[in-house]
């Protein structure tokens, strides 16, 4: 089914389009005995934090619009083609112990960098935003061929994304996010645990702030 933004530009959540080469070259990869979808895990993880009272973190629902639908038989409808109501922000919203949460989940089968083409600029706008309200912003960019998961802050992404222009580059060196970054290693309850993430980054800003005074 092709979605598609307000302005008609196709829509794909994660990455570059793929070839069929590369679709089928994903398929084979595995994490431990099975296939990782990184954005299932991640809903799976914020189920496990919801029911032991840890966050309410949900997945932000997008109005679409329906333009095509076949109809194969008189009692099945198949989506063909459909718009998207307004541009997408975030993937994620929630609260974590009195902490407004904000972020995108991103994932690139790159073993040396993370493309910045894999973010839109309404995307950068709404961190920015939200980071001027205090919240925490970030992403998670999942290296599916490294079997690597990273926290990134959102100030650390609004930096980079600005700087394109005048540094040239066009994507995160896999070494610069091992370095401002933090790994997450992928477990079993929850598989993704990026809220050891999140608080290790409110401890390192609060470490910042008092020695800013």
């Amino acid at each position: 089914m092709a979605f598609h933004y307000p302005n008609g530009t196709p829509y794909n959540n994660h990455e570059a389009p793929k070839s069929k080469k590369q679709v089928k070259n994903q398929k084979s990869i595995q994490f431990g005995k099975r296939g990782m979808d990184f954005e299932e895990e991640i809903n799976k993880s914020n189920a496990y934090y919801l029911m032991r009272n840890e966050a309410v973190i949900h997945k932000k629902p997008t109005p679409v619009q329906i333009v095509k639908v076949d109809y194969p038989s008189r009692s099945a409808a198949v989506i063909k083609e459909a718009y998207f109501r307004q541009a997408s922000t975030t993937d994620y919203n929630g609260v974590y112990n009195g902490y407004y949460l904000d972020f995108e989940a991103k994932e690139t089968k790159n073993k040396t960098s993370f493309p910045l083409k894999n973010f839109h600029q309404h995307q950068i706008d709404h961190i920015q935003q939200c980071m001027t309200q205090k919240g925490i912003c970030f992403v998670l960019l999942w290296f599916s061929s490294l079997n690597r998961c990273f926290f990134f802050s959102g100030e650390k992404l609004v930096t980079f994304w600005s700087e394109q222009e005048s540094t040239g580059k066009k994507s995160l060196p896999l070494a610069v996010i091992e370095k401002k970054g933090i790994e997450i290693n992928i477990g079993i309850a929850p598989r993704v645990p990026y809220l050891d993430a999140v608080k290790l980054h409110i401890q390192s800003n609060k470490g910042v702030a008092m020695n800013d005074n």
